[in-house]
């Protein structure tokens, strides 16, 4: 597992007006009943925002411009995957994700939220929890990164 690189990758936390954080539930079966935030790879020559704007607008149809960027992470943060994953996932290029996250405010309505937009849906639902409540609802070996995440938006979040 140590020689294998990790997947360059872009995350977006999206926050309401009522200071609440969108999460969807992933149509994966072997992540059923865990929630997450919008996130995927970075395509090379891209840029860490426009990667995560464009994760954004695929997994919820949330277009650019009804988002206000409030804030990126200072460095990057890492998880590995499980034992059980490593090999399966990425078809086994990858030990896990190096993911820069973004913070933003959005600005439109619920019926801007499609996450049907894109060929290749992510979220089976979505919903609008407390920032607190993120490391409770993702897949255990992503946690740490989402109390890291807390930590460094805190100031940000209210």
């Amino acid at each position: 597992m140590e020689h294998l690189p990790y997947r360059p990758c872009a995350g977006f936390m999206l926050i309401n007006a009522d200071g609440l954080v969108f999460v969807g539930e992933r149509i994966d079966p072997s992540a059923h009943g865990y929630w997450q935030m919008p996130q995927g790879g970075i395509d090379p020559g891209e840029d860490i925002a426009a990667a995560a704007l464009r994760e954004l607008e695929e997994e919820t149809g949330i277009a650019a411009s009804l988002v206000e960027v409030l804030a990126q992470t200072a460095a990057p943060l890492r998880y590995d995957l499980p034992p059980e994953l490593l090999g399966k996932v990425w078809k086994g290029r990858y030990r896990g994700q190096e993911q820069h996250w973004l913070l933003g405010r959005f600005l439109g309505e619920e019926h801007h939220i499609d996450l049907t937009a894109h060929e290749h849906a992510e979220f089976r639902s979505y919903r609008w929890i407390e920032p607190h409540r993120l490391p409770e609802v993702i897949i255990p070996f992503k946690r740490r990164v989402y109390e890291a995440l807390l930590e460094e938006f805190a100031p940000l979040l209210g």
